[in-house]
């Protein structure tokens, strides 16, 4: 059986580029706690999550915080930022 009559042309290009875009990391970036290896990115997460508490907390003692928007997008966006900060900080490798 002819391998054309396999495999679709245009199927073979698909599986072609995600080879090419899957191909991964060239370290695996993760961090041995204990012996065990989690992934920096929960760490980061972690981080984001600890430190928009603390602004929650900081602005709720000001009473600075109703001159935000709506809880619902910004702490959120908070969590983001602090998170993408700490791992530009600590993780650029």
């Amino acid at each position: 059986m002819p391998l054309r009559s396999i495999i679709h042309p245009g199927r073979a290009m698909r599986m072609a580029a995600a080879s090419v875009l899957l191909q991964g990391c060239a370290f695996s970036p993760s961090i041995s706690v204990l012996g065990a290896y989690f992934p920096d990115w929960l760490f980061c997460i972690v981080a984001g999550i600890a430190l928009a508490v603390v602004s929650f907390l900081l602005l709720r003692r000001s009473r600075h915080d109703r001159l935000l928007g709506p809880p619902a997008l910004v702490y959120p966006a908070l969590v983001t930022l602090f998170s993408l900060v700490a791992w530009l900080a600590f993780f650029q490798h």
